[in-house]
């Protein structure tokens, strides 16, 4: 991403701003703070007393506030500082109760009771109360905050504290989606975020297992086991160093080194060689692809040339040519092994003639293009190959402008400056189901109104109609119908939509660390990971 691939930078150009104040705070924060130790100094004896060391590939693009940050390391740490009522763990995508005590309590079709986990406390000491978690909820759905995760959660309409330890959960229609979706609102002290939510952004306090005890962009994290943690996902090692090392080779050679015991992103010429010496494995993923139109501008307002766009990637040759073989070609908004898979009635196979007769329907004989990229090394890879087969057709030029994501987003696509953007995206750290995948890019207003405006069209009015009434279906047959015709019309209309899925490459030290899996989304997990 050089700055989020997770989420390929869902962010507006105010929260943005913001963040960037923030950061500017986090390095102020950063460097107040003592740099942390390869080992603890408590009580903790053998393996325990051992911090994990990991390289990760994208930098602090955002801060840390759960309810704004986007970026796909900051993310990655929010998953150990913060905790929601329920989470999904990170490899397995099962949910478990986290901050709450047990299972949402149902009161009737559209009340919830949930307790707070007993003795859970905030990293300051203070004690989680219901009036932490309905703010967290209230700060979300607050459209003032133009939060990035209201949208998945559409069906709550407000938490309340009953008492000290409970909160109610009212909800504008009933869904089978609650707990799961609980997961997405990271619980906050009241307090410490809403005095001053840029230095919250840079000096977070969560209930997790770890806390955040500095971070100094383009250098590293630094996190310290949480002790007074009682909840279900206790820290295995005494701390953890993230080295944010987005130059390839530095990672690989961090990894060989013995510097750290894994690094994410691998790349894939370096795959082969690694085996040798760390074990190595390659996870599909949703993690996509993507091209995103301008659909307010010429001749991209025109469906026929949008199609004609995606009819000329040559995706097969790409993958094999700049990914090793690493991706899979896009047949549906989700990739093949999703459990919710359809194939589009829109498959966007390698058609020159297609695409050239498409852009003669609409009218379009000549044509300057610029396509815009993030500055990620495999991105850097596969863009040459678009415009190489894009430049073959009649009429078309093509030129291509990478830029790191903060600048990508802020300065064009929030503009609406741009033609077409290629970028990678990856909501599926929030969760795995269609709801929720298809809702990041295609319901409300940030990215159809904002960012490829799409807003104005009836199909955008359909897809909205057609998400609300798949999130209120208790027969998953009919949701699973309802998904089809949604994947059917964003395929048909691509006004952002996948080339293809990554497989998601990850090496490590299986002898130094205990129960590592790697994720089948961006990021790296240590829940539940020591050091041997």
């Amino acid at each position: 991403m050089n700055s989020p691939e997770i989420l390929a930078q869902g962010t507006s150009r105010r929260t943005v701003l913001k963040l960037a104040g923030a950061m500017g705070l986090a390095s102020a924060f950063a460097a107040t703070l003592a740099a942390c130790s390869s080992s603890d100094s408590g009580s903790a004896a053998g393996s325990a007393s051992k911090t994990i060391e990991a390289g990760m590939s994208y930098p602090l693009s955002t801060g840390f506030d759960p309810m704004t940050s986007s970026g796909a390391t900051p993310m990655a740490a929010n998953l150990h500082v913060f905790e929601g009522l329920t989470e999904l763990h990170p490899a397995t995508r099962e949910r478990y109760n986290a901050l709450a005590a047990a299972d949402p309590k149902k009161i009737d079709e559209k009340t919830y009771e949930v307790s707070i986990r007993e003795g859970a406390t905030f990293h300051n000491g203070n004690k989680v109360t219901a009036e932490d978690v309905a703010y967290s909820f209230e700060r979300v759905l607050d459209p003032a905050n133009a939060a990035l995760f209201a949208q998945f959660i559409p069906f709550i309409d407000k938490v309340t504290a009953k008492d000290a330890s409970t909160v109610t959960i009212k909800l504008k229609y009933a869904t089978p989606l609650l707990a799961d979706r609980l997961s997405v609102v990271k619980v906050v002290p009241k307090a410490v975020a809403s005095a001053d939510q840029k230095a919250f952004d840079a000096a977070p306090i969560g209930t997790g297992p770890y806390k955040l005890i500095s971070a100094t962009k383009d250098d590293k994290i630094v996190f310290e086991r949480f002790d007074a943690y009682n909840g279900p996902m206790p820290a295995k090692a005494s701390g953890m160093t993230w080295y944010l090392l987005s130059d390839a080779a530095a990672r690989v050679s961090a990894v060989e080194s013995g510097r750290v015991q894994v690094i994410e992103d691998v790349p894939y010429l370096d795959m082969d060689r690694l085996k040798a010496t760390a074990t190595v494995e390659s996870v599909q993923s949703f993690g996509l692809m993507f091209l995103m139109f301008n659909c307010k501008a010429k001749p991209f307002d025109d469906v026929r040339v949008r199609q004609a766009f995606q009819y000329a990637v040559d995706r097969e040759s790409i993958i094999t040519k700049a990914l090793l073989g690493n991706a899979t070609p896009a047949t549906s908004y989700v990739q093949k092994e999703h459990p919710n898979y359809h194939e589009a009635s829109t498959v966007y196979s390698y058609d020159a003639d297609k695409a050239a007769s498409l852009l003669k329907e609409a009218g379009v004989t000549s044509l300057k293009v610029e396509l815009l990229t993030t500055d990620t090394a495999w991105v850097k890879d596969v863009a040459p190959l678009i415009i190489e087969t894009w430049n073959k057709l009649p009429g078309v030029e093509v030129t291509l402008r990478s830029l790191q994501s903060g600048a990508l987003y802020a300065d064009n696509v929030d503009k609406g400056t741009y033609q077409i953007v290629a970028a990678p995206g990856d909501p599926s750290v929030f969760g795995q189901d269609m709801d929720l995948l298809l809702s990041w890019f295609y319901r409300g207003a940030v990215w159809p109104q904002k960012r490829f405006f799409w807003s104005d069209t009836a199909e955008y009015k359909q897809v909205q109609t057609l998400l609300d009434t798949a999130a209120q279906a208790t027969d998953t047959a009919k949701a699973q119908e309802t998904w089809n015709q949604i994947v059917d019309i964003v395929a048909e209309q691509a006004p952002l939509y996948p080339l293809f899925h990554r497989k998601l490459p990850t090496a490590w030290k299986a002898d130094q660390l205990t129960g590592f899996k790697p994720l089948p989304t961006t990021g790296l997990s240590f829940e539940g990971v020591g050091r041997a």
